[in-house]
């Protein structure tokens, strides 16, 4: 009976243990994919080329952009969840015309913002709806 109990606490103990080391594995990862994500950026605006750039979408975290560089069509998107105190909290406000950095030798690697730099272009929320206005003065 002593012998059966010891045993089921030392599995217990063995399943706390794979599960914190699990744990501890699956934080590590996901720190080094934010880490190499961050140096990505990080090379791209160093040694990148600018251009121009045209943002179609932004939500999520996400801003989803085209570009063109040597006649070739580019749409790409960046996840920019983890430059939040760089952006606006309403991410429409960046859709429109900006800048991005590709690296010349892989212009499929680009970025719109990072740590150091950002091409995007905020704009600010026009006051008002012009056609609600129009509508007002002429019932009026």
């Amino acid at each position: 009976m002593v012998g059966s109990v010891s045993l089921i606490v030392l599995l217990w103990a063995a399943a706390g243990l794979i599960l914190t080391l699990g744990g501890w594995l699956f934080l590590r990862a996901l720190r080094r994919r934010q880490d190499r994500e961050r140096l990505r950026r990080g090379t791209v605006y160093r040694e990148g080329r600018m251009g121009e750039a045209l943002v179609t979408d932004a939500r999520d975290g996400i801003v989803y952009y085209q570009y063109e560089v040597r006649g070739v069509v580019y749409a790409a998107s960046q996840d920019v969840s983890a430059l939040v105190d760089r952006l606006p909290s309403d991410l429409t406000q960046v859709i429109g015309h900006g800048a991005l950095k590709y690296l010349p030798r892989n212009p499929a690697n680009s970025i719109t913002v990072c740590e150091e730099w950002s091409g995007l272009r905020i704009r600010q929320p026009v006051p008002g709806n012009l056609e609600n206005e129009e509508s007002e003065l002429a019932s009026s």
